[in-house]
């Protein structure tokens, strides 16, 4: 497996490399988020978001858990999920019917890195750091499937 760094400066450089990812991706694919508060998790995600065109304003699902954007004219819907508050509790997962939305939409999990094994071994970890002089690092480690694929960057 072979990851690749980027060094984002600037927040329209997080919200492309979104796009670049949201370009890839397929009905079914599985994209997992890690970093902390303010790193540009959710910024990344309006990204994937703008590329898939699909439906509604993307925001945090923070305290909703999990949203689901409706296909655009790709025709490929977006579940975008934020782990944090299941504190690892991964079964929380199933009542939201994530199973059945994820076979014609990409699912994004912001703090994701603890529910990879529920999805499978396909999946695109993205791992986003915030340094202190406010540039974005993010750096994407493909796994299964993903190891084939051209990663941006």
């Amino acid at each position: 497996m072979v990851a690749v760094k980027l060094e984002l400066p600037r927040q329209d450089d997080t919200i492309a490399l979104g796009r670049a990812i949201g370009e890839q991706v397929r009905a079914g694919d599985l994209v997992l988020l890690t970093g902390p508060l303010g790193a540009g998790k959710t910024v990344l995600v309006k990204g994937i978001a703008a590329a898939l065109e699909v439906h509604g304003r993307v925001s945090s699902p923070t305290f909703v858990l999990a949203r689901v954007h409706e296909p655009g004219p790709r025709g490929i819907g977006l579940v975008h999920i934020d782990a944090y508050r299941l504190g690892g509790d991964v079964d929380q997962l199933e009542d939201l019917g994530i199973d059945t939305a994820s076979d014609d939409s990409v699912v994004v999990v912001e703090w994701g890195e603890f529910v990879a094994d529920r999805f499978g071994p396909d999946y695109l970890l993205v791992r986003l750091e915030r340094r202190p002089d406010d540039v974005r690092v993010a750096e994407l480690e493909p796994h299964g499937a993903w190891v084939d694929r051209p990663l941006p960057g």
